[in-house]
């Protein structure tokens, strides 16, 4: 049986200036345990994919199953981590994580169960160290792994991740990058993540998603990324093969898929520009 179908997905938003399309027949099947990256330029649907996977939007046509199941909410079996961590301020590292564990496990584990369900999810991601500390008291970088923690304590089926290391400075983010493939090898996880990064796009990916430019933005094209893992940075800097799937991804945005921004004239009607900055936003 296969894991995660999204089906034909289309999906309209209603705005000022009408109906805007944001994705057209979007198809895609992921197997259990792959690591999926999904890429594009801005306004190609991405996170409407994301969101449409984790049931916090239905799809105007079409449509998600998993398991053999269909989404049309949310629900444990898919958690999302965003670029923005979304910890409670006024909790601990492990309080933030008890709140999903409860919401999940209540009834099925018992308190001491839990406790050490909640710990384990602290150590796979290297926080058990700072669990007693606030959001306030840690750094960007330690807060995004409170909140993988939190995703991975609920055990999803699917973790769905927005472009969760975005907000982070180069080498944080590298550090996440390999925690992650760390925790995938040890876990066997499969993931959806959003990422404008190429070079952390073809690092951590079993299949690269190509987003087509919006409106009725689509799949592009597929790229299968066959490195053996455990992957190491350094190693494939160098690497031909590692070079050549990032020059794949490249060509794909910067030639085949270009971005052509407009230049706003001085009679350009404002109105019309706040609209199609609203649609923007949309589609992201």
């Amino acid at each position: 049986m296969k894991h995660l179908e999204i089906s034909q997905v289309s999906m309209e938003f209603e705005t000022p200036a009408g109906p805007f399309v944001a994705l057209e027949n979007v198809d895609l099947t992921i197997a259990e345990g792959e690591f999926v990256s999904l890429i594009g330029h801005s306004g190609c649907g991405k996170s409407t994919v994301l969101n449409i996977v984790a049931g916090l939007h239905q799809a105007t046509r079409g449509g998600v199953i998993l398991d053999g199941k269909e989404v049309n909410e949310p629900g444990p079996d898919r958690a999302v981590v965003f670029q923005n961590h979304s910890l409670l301020p006024w909790l601990t590292a492990y309080e933030n994580v008890e709140l999903a564990v409860k919401q999940v496990f209540r009834g099925s584990k018992s308190n001491a169960e839990m406790r050490d369900w909640i710990k384990h999810n602290l150590e796979l991601v290297h926080m058990e160290h700072a669990m007693d500390k606030r959001p306030s008291e840690i750094s960007g970088g330690m807060k995004q792994r409170v909140g993988i923690a939190r995703a991975l304590a609920m055990e999803p089926k699917v973790l769905l991740m927005d472009e969760p290391f975005g907000a982070l400075d180069a080498l944080t983010r590298a550090h996440m990058q390999d925690s992650l493939i760390e925790i995938q090898a040890r876990l066997n996880n499969t993931v959806i993540m959003i990422t404008h990064d190429v070079d952390e796009a073809v690092l951590l990916s079993d299949r690269i998603v190509m987003m087509t430019n919006g409106p009725a933005a689509t799949v592009g094209e597929i790229l299968p990324i066959d490195l053996p893992r455990p992957r190491n940075r350094v190693k494939l800097a160098g690497d031909a093969q590692y070079n050549e799937y990032r020059a794949e991804v490249l060509k794909f945005l910067y030639e085949r898929q270009r971005k052509i921004e407009s230049v706003p004239t001085a009679s350009e009607d404002k109105g019309t520009k706040d609209k199609q900055d609203d649609k923007e936003g949309i589609a992201a």
